[in-house]
């Protein structure tokens, strides 16, 4: 076992560390290893398609919690990079969106299907009444199913370097789906993490993609209810309202 070194970063799940040339990432949950073993898989499976994202090299025990190592991505995150220099956000938009479409284009079926997770998601949801869970379920069944590799948590500070040199790390939430989903999916961050870059980067994707604005954003009561399984409370009210624009 190499030396593990300084903290390169934190999240809610986990945190990220020199580990010799490598990263090791080290989950906070002491019985995360399931989760270890199976973003490693996930990597192996991404890689196949020849995206710019990390590669594993193991996963395991690391001074009693379970991490896994992986290639270093160089640079910083996309989102420091645009707020450090404003007049690179439409290019940074644009990479991102290109990126985006590039995944899109894989079509993946074994991952788990998107719309078999939304719909475990959409069941236990909080905070949802019975017309509102109900009325969400029925959309999702009505919604197009997909076979393409989706992130499902696509945005700035997953995207590190510059645009034209970037990787694209943390993919534990990766399924096969419709790409309007994922879209969606970013769009819903965007919303909340950094809310004039929401719409900026919506029109972008329909561009490139061909997708119609209508198709991507018909997910996203039933993405916004889904997240409330996360644990985020100073978005709750948000995501409460639109989940209930379903039964507008």
């Amino acid at each position: 076992m190499g030396e593990i070194g300084a903290r390169l970063g934190a999240g809610k799940v986990a945190e990220a560390f020199e580990y010799g040339a490598h990263l090791l990432k080290l989950y906070r949950d002491p019985g995360a290893r399931s989760t270890a073993f199976a973003e490693a898989a996930i990597l192996a499976i991404v890689g196949d398609h020849g995206l710019p994202v990390p590669e594993a090299f193991g996963a395991g025990q690391y001074l009693g919690r379970w991490g896994l190592v992986m290639s270093r991505a160089p640079g910083r995150p996309l989102a420091e990079l645009a707020r450090a220099d404003p007049k690179m956000v439409p290019a940074a938009l644009d990479a991102m969106a290109a990126l985006h479409l590039a995944m899109h284009a894989a079509v993946e079926r074994r991952l788990q299907p998107l719309k078999h997770r939304l719909a475990d998601r959409l069941v236990t949801a909080p905070g949802l009444d019975d017309a509102v869970r109900h009325r969400l379920l029925g959309r999702l069944a009505t919604l197009p199913d997909g076979h393409r590799l989706c992130h499902g948590d696509f945005h700035p500070y997953n995207i590190i370097g510059p645009p034209g040199a970037a990787v694209i790390i943390d993919w534990p939430d990766a399924t096969s789906g419709p790409p309007a989903a994922d879209a969606c999916r970013s769009y819903l961050l965007l919303l909340h993490g950094a809310p004039p870059l929401a719409d900026p980067y919506l029109v972008r994707y329909v561009a490139i993609s061909g997708l119609a604005r209508a198709d991507i954003l018909a997910w996203l009561p039933i993405l916004a209810a889904a997240r409330l399984c996360e644990n985020v409370p100073e978005e709750e009210a948000r995501l409460l309202q639109l989940a209930r624009s379903v039964l507008a």
